[in-house]
């Protein structure tokens, strides 16, 4: 919903966006208030001056003719959306996208197992890291609707590279601390006491599940914890050693906490918590608990993490860059 919001505020002013969902709309929320389909005016249903397409079912279809409209210049913004698990069947043509550095906008929802009883067809757990993989892509991960403003504001001002948002189904509160300056350096501490013990570091809906880890870390076994969120791995990546240094603290060791995949969490953390199967059905906070992702449960694993480097030096992850 916060994705529509923005929408809403930011489609009247850039008549060059222009876009659709595949077959999704009433999902994804990208059909803003004053939108015309792009139709035939005899069908009554649009007209050749409409910005809204009706892409069908066709999601690689989708963000071919999104590169197509960004090939052709005059200062268009294409963006196409789906849910984020369907992205796979348009990676050729994100691929695409980034390698002929193309300003396309991938709105993507439904984003984790959150989306509940529709089950392991439609949760992604892989499709982050393929996505994450890819040279010249921006994925964004948002946590509130700070973070959607950051992302999409990343967006619409990265002439030469496209970007992939990826949106919970369920609600998420609006973080204290957060903001559209700090989603722009693609991670950023967002709750943290002077001295502290470990880093929790997350994206999207557990970053919330995070902050609640952090207080029942405290309360129940007097382990303070940091906590980061990490709305977007690339931006990070441009930040300079001195800042990637202030967020991620040496001899601290780090907790990954994303209902996705493990892979390439490593990069960042010391024990990355994840989902490396495939996910269930059922409803979103059954689901959730199935795999651990609540307080009780995370704050447990964290405290044999912070037992472990007890005495052991965590390994420094954040090294400076080579050239």
């Amino acid at each position: 919903k916060t994705s529509e919001i923005v929408l809403n505020a930011i489609a009247d002013k850039l008549p060059e966006l222009i876009g659709g969902s595949a077959d999704l709309t009433g999902s994804n929320y990208t059909r803003w208030k004053t939108a015309v389909d792009f139709q035939p005016p005899n069908t009554g249903l649009g007209s050749y001056n409409g910005r809204y397409i009706r892409f069908g079912v066709r999601e690689h279809g989708m963000a071919a003719v999104c590169n197509g409209i960004a090939a052709y210049g005059a200062n268009f913004i294409p963006f196409g959306a789906t849910f984020l698990n369907f992205i796979s069947y348009a990676l050729g043509s994100v691929r695409l996208s980034a390698l002929s550095k193309h300003q396309v906008l991938y709105i993507m929802t439904h984003d984790s197992i959150g989306l509940g009883e529709d089950g392991p067809t439609h949760q992604p757990i892989e499709t982050l890291a393929e996505l994450r993989a890819i040279p010249n892509l921006h994925v964004f991960r948002p946590a509130d609707g700070n973070e959607t403003s950051g992302a999409y504001y990343s967006a619409l001002t990265q002439r030469h590279t496209p970007t992939v948002m990826a949106y919970s189904r369920q609600n998420c509160n609006q973080l204290e601390g957060s903001s559209i300056e700090k989603t722009l350096k693609g991670a950023y501490v967002l709750s943290s006491p002077e001295e502290y013990s470990v880093i929790l570091v997350a994206t999207g809906s557990e970053v919330q599940i995070a902050q609640e880890t952090q207080k029942y870390l405290k309360e129940h076994f007097e382990i303070s914890a940091r906590v980061v969120s990490f709305p977007c791995w690339e931006l990070f990546e441009e930040q300079s050693q001195e800042y990637k240094e202030s967020v991620f603290e040496k001899g601290k060791p780090v907790v990954s906490i994303e209902v996705m995949t493990t892979l390439g969490w490593h990069k960042y953390a010391h024990y990355p918590i994840g989902i490396d199967t495939f996910g269930k059905s059922a409803p979103a906070k059954d689901v959730y608990k199935y795999f651990g992702f609540y307080a009780e449960a995370l704050a447990s694993k964290v405290k044999k993490v912070v037992e472990h480097y007890a005495t052991i030096a965590p390994e420094w992850k954040i090294k400076p860059i080579i050239a």
